[in-house]
């Protein structure tokens, strides 16, 4: 029998954005790999064994995947989102690449819909432009290093995102992040907060940054800055498809 790993994204939330192809897949697996709020969204079923870990194993939940492909199991690894954007692709590639072993696994990689997108869809269009993504988590990588993007990506006029804004562990540091971000493009760049995007309770709030205050975010919020020339019309914020 052989197996193989297929790495995917359950989307934002709301089940209607899980893409046909992700569905399919998972109605092939013998077993289903992830973080316990995602593996929950998936349906047992006859044949079908869920494998829910805590959310700081990714590389222990990478070499169990490759180790069950290797053994014969169709294995999908969940993520919410797309699982290339600060998720499961690329920590189950950095288990691959330390472990030759597993080097005949059939690998592949199946997109979502990642929260970024759709918080902007859901406040209009503040990503038309030239934009990038920022995780603000430092549990993988240092504070400094965090702050240096911010002020470059600022500098550079881009409109950013933000993942993972403000946790109980870190509540001091998105306040930090706002008091680079009104240092470099000063105090009336829109600033929208997207919670619990596509669910039943999401909440949508747009403010300048001088408005803006660290509690306006947690966990459950995209984060979204837009760059010199994005601006509200009615009641959505869009960013203009060409420079200015």
């Amino acid at each position: 029998m052989t197996g193989w790993v297929a790495i995917v994204g359950l989307g934002p939330g709301r089940e209607t954005l899980v893409t046909p192809e992700v569905r399919a897949v998972i109605d092939e697996a013998t077993d289903i790999i992830g973080y316990i709020p995602y593996v929950k969204r998936i349906a047992p079923r006859d044949g079908l064994t869920l494998h829910a870990t805590d959310n700081r194993v990714e590389i222990d939940r990478a070499t169990h995947a490759l180790t069950l492909a290797q053994q014969g199991g169709r294995v999908v690894v969940v993520s919410s989102g797309d699982p290339g954007v600060f998720a499961m692709a690329s920590a189950l590639f950095e288990a691959l690449e330390a472990q030759p072993r597993f080097a005949d696994v059939a690998i592949t990689v199946h997109p979502g819909i990642t929260a970024m997108l759709a918080a902007a869809a859901a406040l209009g269009a503040p990503l038309g432009h030239d934009f990038c993504a920022i995780n603000l988590s430092d549990n993988l990588k240092p504070w400094s290093v965090i702050e240096n993007r911010l002020r470059m990506a600022a500098r550079g006029d881009f409109a950013m995102a933000f993942y993972n804004p403000r946790s109980r562990s870190r509540p001091v540091q998105f306040g930090q992040a706002l008091d680079i971000l009104r240092e470099e493009c000063g105090p009336d760049r829109l600033i929208s907060f997207a919670r619990n995007v596509t669910h039943e309770d999401q909440r949508l709030r747009t403010v300048t940054l001088g408005e803006a205050t660290e509690d306006m975010a947690d966990m459950r919020t995209v984060v979204i800055v837009g760059n010199s020339a994005t601006r509200r019309v009615g009641g959505h914020v869009y960013t203009p498809r060409s420079a200015e």
